[in-house]
């Protein structure tokens, strides 16, 4: 074999010795660690690159490797796919292969917030207004105006979302939220009011999210719903008045001062279930699941009033003789001239 030829093999095999030998480092050096010893969250910003992912992690302390590294790999790896902005968890275990994957993902994080039973459309609102991590666009917006928004500019909004927990992701839009909330409030009332066993008493699916609506806000104590319902229900069938405290107090609003008085029961507005017959005109609050399913699955019965025993429990009357019994045995304090009222719960027929 000519000199030549021994010192080109020579050669080649030196690179392939020395490629073999970069690659090792490389691959070693990529599957590195990132340096975390708990769950940890970074911000991909829109338009970042490579290099300011590199960057902001290296000031960060988290890579483990040179940045000029971390901006080879990445270049030679772009075919993998883009970069996507959103926010990211970093997790223990993961190393510098698994971070490139995840922003070319586009896995961002979930983020939670929760609306609870019972809560109002200015509840709803004002809980959105405080979450810093929620873009707000909704601000300059009227009740009538968040409406429009969804699509449904004639509809009240109170009832209209359904409470639950719903993910987003940071910057979200507030009105996204609201989106699927009511999304979830249509379905739900569709699939309850196909389901429901009450006869015809109620007309249509948005009579039942009316009456849901009291339902929540009566009883918090979930054997006695679906008899609370029940009670409505029989009342409504017999022409009665509803004579419900929280419609009154829902009515007054911002004049109401945690005190209901019988002068208030007397007041004229169209939420005034001791003035006026059948529903108020809209739901009062935002119903859950349970009170939706006490509502329109009430158990048979013919009660027409309940009183509060003081336990959290209501005891349940057919007539006005064992409903005056019932208010005399279990509230201990006569009801003054412009004191507490008890509502329908009082000895009122």
């Amino acid at each position: 074999m000519r000199l030549s030829n021994k010192i080109l093999l020579a050669g080649i095999a030196f690179v392939i010795v020395i490629s073999a030998s970069l690659s090792a480092y490389i691959n070693k050096e990529l599957n590195r660690s990132i340096a975390i010893s708990g769950s940890t969250y970074f911000e991909v910003k829109k338009g970042a690159t490579i290099g300011s992912i590199a960057h902001y992690l290296n000031e960060l302390d988290l890579l483990p490797i040179s940045t000029r590294l971390f901006r080879y790999y990445g270049v030679v790896t772009s075919g993998a796919g883009s970069i996507k902005a959103g926010e990211y968890e970093l997790v223990p275990g993961m190393n510098v292969k698994d971070l490139l994957l995840l922003v070319r993902s586009g896995k961002v994080r979930q983020r939670q917030i929760t609306f609870l039973e019972g809560w109002t459309f200015r509840q709803w609102r004002d809980y959105l207004r405080g979450k810093s991590d929620i873009n707000q666009t909704l601000e300059p917006e009227t009740d009538r105006g968040v409406m429009k928004l969804l699509g449904k500019p004639r509809l009240h909004p109170e009832g209209q979302f359904f409470p639950d927990t719903y993910h987003y992701i940071k910057g979200e839009n507030d009105i996204e939220i609201l989106r699927r909330a009511h999304k979830k409030l249509e379905s739900v009332m569709e699939q309850q009011w196909q389901s429901r066993t009450i006869g015809d008493v109620l007309q249509n699916p948005y009579e039942a999210l009316i009456l849901a609506s009291i339902v929540e806000k009566e009883t918090g104590y979930s054997p006695d719903r679906s008899r609370v319902a029940r009670v409505f229900l029989n009342r409504l069938g017999k022409n009665i008045r509803l004579q419900s405290d929280p419609t009154v107090i829902y009515g007054l609003g911002d004049n109401f001062d945690g005190n209901l008085r019988r002068a208030h029961l007397n007041e004229p507005h169209p939420y005034n279930t001791y003035v006026n017959e059948a529903l108020p005109p809209t739901p009062i609050c935002m119903p859950g699941m349970a009170a939706i399913q006490a509502t329109l699955r009430a158990e048979p019965g013919a009660f027409l009033f309940f009183v509060a025993r003081g336990d959290g429990s209501s005891y349940f009357s057919l007539n006005l003789d064992e409903h005056n019994r019932a208010v005399n045995r279990y509230q201990k304090l006569p009801l003054q001239k412009e004191g507490p009222t008890d509502g329908y719960r009082s000895s009122r027929p």
